[in-house]
């Protein structure tokens, strides 16, 4: 089973390269973020043509996520139904080929000490409290997405030029290390226990040429399912050429 995420960062205009790339690497489980598009703009028909369920959770222009699957899709749940008042499309999680799969965009809190920079923070322990309530230790569930978050430097190209910024600051580290202590494994440290392989790369002065990027991209794991990885590998490819995301998509098999 491949479980692949991927921020694609704007669907309509990554519409074909999303199409190829499903073609290319047949996914099992595909979860997408920062759509930017509502859920009638989704090319739900042409990746039905090709197999594929979708459950979506769009928004116009902004954010909106997704799980494609090339199995039935069941019981969809969309936001964290912890009562916020919180309009951003940033999470949804599913049912499909007996696991439970979320979706996530964490925000990306644009400066530190920033209205935005809080709600990160209180985003990420609103997560924490749904996963607890949610999962259990058993349970073989994967968290997919665009965290937002290096975990620590072994995931950063430069990290003096991104020490104490909101992808690396210790407040957000200290969320993912929590993760961790819950149970969730971070299926790509398995097989990169080095560091990297890099997901992110700045449009802004050649980041990808200069491969000045970083690992903010992941899939973690319950015990469970983390057991059953048996690869796990980010596609650069995928960040080349015209038109591409900002992001590359990370790719784990699982048994």
């Amino acid at each position: 089973m491949k479980i692949v995420t991927w921020n694609v960062n704007s669907v309509r205009v990554r519409h074909d390269r999303l199409l190829a790339f499903v073609q290319r690497f047949e996914p099992d489980v595909l979860c997408l973020q920062e759509l930017k598009c509502v859920d009638d703009q989704f090319p739900r028909d042409a990746l039905r043509s090709k197999g594929y369920s979708t459950a979506l959770f769009g928004q116009k222009t902004y954010n909106g996520v997704a799980v494609i699957s090339r199995g039935e899709i069941q019981s969809i749940r969309r936001t964290f139904e912890d009562g916020a008042d919180d309009p951003q499309s940033r999470f949804i999680v599913v049912e499909t080929l007996g696991v439970r799969v979320a979706s996530a965009y964490i925000p990306n809190g644009s400066e530190v000490g920033s209205d935005k920079w809080r709600y990160k923070l209180d985003w990420l322990t609103r997560l924490r409290a749904w996963l607890a309530s949610n999962v259990r230790p058993d349970d073989s569930f994967a968290l997919c997405g665009d965290y937002n978050i290096a975990p620590d430097d072994r995931d950063v190209k430069n990290p003096s030029e991104w020490a104490d910024t909101t992808l690396c600051h210790e407040d957000v580290r200290a969320h993912f290390r929590a993760l961790e202590a819950a149970g969730f494994v971070d299926t790509v440290r398995r097989f990169h226990p080095d560091g990297g392989p890099l997901t992110w790369w700045d449009y802004r002065a050649g980041g990808f040429a200069k491969d000045n990027g970083l690992r903010i991209d992941h899939v973690l794991a319950t015990a469970p399912l983390a057991r059953r990885a048996v690869a796990a590998t980010v596609d650069r490819d995928e960040r080349k050429g015209e038109g591409a995301s900002d992001h590359a998509p990370v790719i784990v098999t699982f048994e």
